[in-house]
C-alpha cells in the first residue's frame, strides 16, 4: 500500500542546512500496524507527516496504492488526506467551541455531506469509541482519554484505510492510555486499517506487528 523511496528532507536554519531524513527506503503493507520509535529529532514526525501528505520530501517518492503523491494536483493531495488518511495527534487538535459532535464532523464538511449525513456519520464514529453519551460535551468537559477518543472518532469519520497516530499515549496516564492503544488495536485488527504509531514509548510500541527505528534521519 505504501512504498517510500529514498526520501530525504533537507531544511535550512540559521545558514545551516538540516538533514531531517536521510534516503529512507520502506515498504508498509496493507493492513500493516507500524510502530516508528526514536529520540527526540530524530525524524519521526517528519517521516509520519510526509507519509501523510502534510509535508513534502526534498527529494524521493512516496507511492500509496501504485500513485506517486508528489505528481498529483494541490487538489487531490487534499482529497488523498482527507478521504485516506485519518490523523491523531498528541495534542488532540480539537476546536475548543465545538462539541464532540461538530469536532468529529469537521473533515465530512470538506468531503461534501450534507448536514444530515454528518450527524449520523460523526454519532456513528462516536459510538464506536463509546462516546454515545459525551456527544455535546465541549473538549474542557472532557477528560484526556474521551478527548483522545474523540480525535480516534474523527479520524475514523471518511473511513480512511490509513491512520497515523503522533505520539497518541502522549498527554495520557498509563491506564487510560493503554486503553487507546487498544482501541487502536481493534481498528487495526477488526476493519482492516493500516495503523501507524509514532511514540517514544516502547510499552506502546511493542504492541504493534513490526518496529521501525529512525535515528539521525534515518533507519536504524
Amino acid at each position: 500500500m505504501i512504498e517510500l523511496k529514498n526520501i530525504t528532507k533537507t531544511y535550512e536554519l540559521g545558514g545551516e542546512v538540516i538533514t531531517a531524513l536521510d534516503q529512507i527506503n520502506l515498504k508498509i503493507e496493507s493492513g500493516d500496524f507500524l510502530a516508528i520509535v526514536g529520540p527526540s529529532g530524530s525524524g519521526k514526525s517528519t517521516l509520519a507527516n510526509i507519509i501523510g501528505g502534510l509535508d513534502v520530501p526534498s527529494n524521493g517518492e512516496v507511492i500509496i496504492d501504485g500513485i506517486s503523491i508528489a505528481k498529483v494536483s494541490d487538489n487531490e493531495l487534499s482529497s488523498y488526506r482527507n478521504k485516506k488518511i485519518g490523523f491523531i495527534f498528541q495534542s488532540f487538535n480539537l476546536q475548543p467551541t465545538y462539541t464532540a459532535l461538530e469536532n468529529v464532523a469537521i473533515p465530512l464538511i470538506f468531503a461534501r455531506m450534507t448536514p444530515n449525513e454528518r450527524r449520523k456519520r460523526a454519532m456513528d464514529c462516536l459510538k464506536a469509541v463509546g462516546l454515545e453519551d459525551r456527544i455535546n460535551h465541549l473538549p474542557n468537559q472532557l477528560s484526556g482519554g474521551q478527548r483522545q477518543r474523540v480525535c480516534i472518532a474523527r479520524a475514523l469519520s471518511n473511513s480512511p484505510s490509513i491512520i497515523i497516530a503522533d505520539e497518541p499515549t502522549g498527554n495520557l496516564d498509563s491506564r487510560k492510555g493503554a486503553e487507546i492503544v487498544e482501541l487502536l488495536k481493534e481498528l487495526n485488527q477488526k476493519a482492516g486499517i493500516t495503523l501507524i504509531v509514532i511514540t517514544h514509548d516502547m510499552n506502546v510500541a511493542k504492541q504493534a506487528k513490526h518496529i521501525l527505528t529512525i535515528k539521525d534521519g534515518a533507519i536504524a
